[in-house]
């Protein structure tokens, strides 16, 4: 067990942590990442990322993530590719203490969480294995790529809903697959779908293999009433069946919605413990994308400064 006490500890190493570690590293907190089972977070499964700015020729997502830890450690942040197990955050002393999964221990006067959250999937063979080559969980990410193309777009709430009107400005039909006989999105989303005249919706459809060997070239769907099964010839497959935050071991030591995305202060970075903060998609339901992430760990790191010059902690 370390007996230091570093000035700030950062969880998760997608935009969000290497951010906010790039400014931490530059303000002299000598920040400490620990990367968490994925590395460089969601966009290592990205294969093209074109909407981040600096990249006008797009980058890969590993190669991306690769960038955004160099330049992290370029100005000293030390990076752990090891996953916390467990926190305190209620250690009664002016700082708090992590635990490896190892079960060592490291304390720190600020945390700065960015674990990120997960998109849910279907859990297709299929699903997994055309990952990136048709098969995306976000619209506004890799719909480009698929302007002028047919797409479908699996399920039926908020999200499901934004994604099939935005799918619908760029192509020239969008197949949105509901497994009720109704949806959950709100009305006003509801609307727009209907408003939508490109967006046709399959209702009690599930979807039973996505087609194609090296990319995507169609859906096999069942009604669950009659299970009558149909082909669906599409180019891209959306899974818009929601995300699952990266927060379980802050569970009843954080402030959390119903759906496990952390709470900050209105306006700052900040939790309901002193000298912890959170970014990225860990408290962000809505946007998602890696520039506001990126944006959310900036943030996080100029408060940790703050908490410590104002705490005489620096």
């Amino acid at each position: 067990m370390s007996e230091k006490i570093h000035k700030t500890i950062i969880i998760g190493s997608g935009p969000a942590g290497y951010a906010a570690a790039i400014y931490a590293a530059r303000a002299n907190m000598e920040p400490v990442v620990f990367t968490g089972p994925e590395p460089g977070g969601q966009l290592i499964t990205t294969t093209d990322v074109e909407n981040y700015p600096g990249y006008p020729k797009g980058i890969g997502g590993p190669e991306m993530m690769e960038e955004f830890r160099e330049q992290a450690e370029r100005f000293g942040t030390v990076v752990h590719y090891e996953m916390i197990a467990k926190v305190d955050f209620n250690t009664g002393k002016d700082y708090h203490t992590i635990y490896t999964e190892s079960d060592e221990a490291y304390h720190a006067y600020t945390i700065i969480i960015s674990t990120g959250a997960s998109a849910k999937y279907l859990g297709l063979e299929s699903e997994k294995r055309l990952m990136n080559k048709g098969v995306s969980a976000c619209a506004v990410c890799d719909g480009f790529f698929y302007k002028g193309l047919e797409v479908a777009v699996v399920g039926a709430g908020d999200t499901a809903a934004e994604e099939a009107t935005y799918l619908a400005k760029l192509c020239p039909k969008v197949h949105m697959l509901v497994r009720r006989d109704e949806m959950r999105a709100s009305k006003i989303m509801q609307k727009r779908v209907e408003n939508s005249p490109n967006i046709e919706v399959y209702w009690n459809t599930e979807t039973e293999e996505v087609l194609g060997d090296d990319k995507v070239t169609g859906v096999r769907v069942f009604n669950n009433k009659t299970n009558e099964k149909k082909d669906i010839a599409v180019e891209g497959f959306f899974v818009a069946i929601g995300h699952k935050p990266n927060t379980g071991i802050f569970k009843e030591i954080l402030d959390m919605d119903e759906t496990g995305y952390l709470m900050a202060e209105p306006g700052t970075t900040k939790t309901n413990v002193a000298g912890v903060f959170v970014s990225g998609d860990a408290q962000d339901k809505v946007y998602r994308q890696a520039v506001t992430a990126a944006g959310t760990g900036c943030m996080a790191a100029l408060d940790a400064e703050r908490y410590l010059v104002e705490n005489e902690l620096a």
